[in-house]
């Protein structure tokens, strides 16, 4: 009787601790949203949406070869030794179409150049790597991109949907997740970070009551909600990428899985119903998968028909890629 006694007051003492734990959890991304909230109020673009194509068609050809020159986008992939499979596809294959991409890594790698963060942990990956970007980039470049191994990305079409955004504004965006009402962009599909975010990021990193280093001292909170937090401080919020019809253009899925989704829920509209003719990211690939997208996007075209879009995005000097 005693033990049984002893038993339940254990539990009930389990109970009242994972129940204090949770509320000190939502209590504290509360008081981010409390201690923001006059900024939040203000904040005016929440669902951007990509240029309209009419609207390109208007601009001369002189402002369309400056705008051509003006995008510079640099890759941040952040990567393990378990990921080398996918580093050497991510590696062949888009990130040649960055401006300039480099591969940050939790630990020294012979066989791949990379910079090496000395950490396993991805909060620490990221944010040493933001850091490093914008120490050594921050005059050179006023777009950055982060992505994981798995992500495939067609930067041009990135580029063209930050064509009338304007880089000295604070834009985060990529594909926006909400947990209650807190909003962040999630990693699987890349982030986007402008310069005036990357600046404001890079003034909280040395202010741990604003942007700790570790993720949470009870669990560990991801890394990319972890960024959200950080940039709240900053005045800067998560926002969604959409076309001009309302579709994502960062997916957070593969093209095979969202035509399967499609096929059981559209299945008169596979094509309509799959993705966004403009996607810029697709995620969960495999390096087979990897090379296959190259494929399709890049190379493969129907001869005789000729493509003439109002605006060429030229691949940076030097650059092998397709």
């Amino acid at each position: 009787m005693r033990e049984k006694m002893l038993s339940e007051s254990s539990s009930f003492l389990k109970g009242v601790m994972l129940g204090s734990i949770f509320c000190a959890f939502t209590t504290m991304l509360g008081h981010v949203g409390i201690g923001l909230g006059n900024r939040m109020h203000h904040h005016e673009h929440h669902h951007l949406q990509a240029p309209n194509k009419e609207d390109i068609l208007k601009i001369s050809e002189n402002e369309r070869m400056e705008l051509s020159k003006s995008f510079r986008v640099y890759c941040i992939i952040l990567v393990k030794p378990k990921d080398v499979s996918l580093w050497a596809a991510v590696k062949e294959t888009w990130t040649k179409h960055c401006d300039k991409a480099e591969f940050f890594s939790s630990e020294n790698v012979k066989v791949f150049e990379s910079i090496n963060m000395e950490t396993n942990d991805l909060w620490l990956m990221m944010r040493k790597a933001y850091k490093y970007a914008f120490d050594k980039y921050s005059n050179q470049y006023n777009w950055f991109f982060l992505a994981r191994p798995t992500t495939f990305a067609i930067i041009e079409n990135l580029k063209y949907f930050l064509l009338k955004k304007d880089p000295s504004q604070p834009f985060y965006l990529g594909h926006t997740i909400k947990s209650g009402d807190f909003e962040y962009v999630s990693v699987e599909g890349g982030i986007v970070l402008s310069i005036e975010s990357m600046k404001r990021l890079n003034s909280l990193l040395g202010i741990p009551e604003k942007c700790p280093e570790q993720g949470g001292m009870i669990w560990k909170i991801s890394e990319d909600k972890q960024l959200a937090i950080c940039l709240k401080y900053a005045g800067v919020f998560a926002e969604n990428a959409e076309d001009a019809d309302g579709k994502d253009v960062f997916n957070t899925k593969s093209v095979g899985v969202f035509i399967k989704e499609a096929m059981t829920n559209h299945p008169n509209q596979v094509v309509e119903g799959c993705c966004s003719d403009t996607a810029v990211t697709f995620n969960g690939l495999t390096p087979n998968q990897m090379h296959v997208m190259m494929y399709g996007v890049y190379r493969l075209r129907a001869f005789g028909h000729i493509f003439n879009d109002a605006l060429v995005f030229l691949p940076p000097n030097g650059s092998d890629n397709d």
